[in-house]
């Protein structure tokens, strides 16, 4: 298993952040990936407009998981309405 940072913006709406990230830890548990740690950076402006928005709110997670999962998790994470953007970084060790 290798270490990743997950960088994921969900929307500002309550509702939508909170039906996004329960659906991101499903799929990440379902997936086999350990949290060793998250952060809540909070709410920022985007760099540029996404899905019609300005602003979102911005989590780190530190992951542990297996390089077949990533690919998985893409396709799962292109699926999730509640998610502005999302990015896998591999943590060089």
């Amino acid at each position: 298993m290798r270490q990743y940072e997950l960088m994921v913006i969900f929307p500002l709406e309550e509702d939508q952040h909170q039906a996004g990230r329960e659906r991101l830890l499903t799929d990440l548990g379902n997936n086999g990936v350990e949290i060793d740690k998250t952060d809540e950076i909070g709410d920022r402006d985007l760099a540029y407009e996404v899905k019609k928005r300005r602003r979102g709110k911005y989590v780190l997670f530190t992951i542990k998981a297996d390089p077949a999962k990533i690919t998985i998790m893409d396709r799962a994470f292109k699926l999730n309405q509640n998610l502005l953007k999302y990015l896998f970084v591999n943590i060089e060790g």
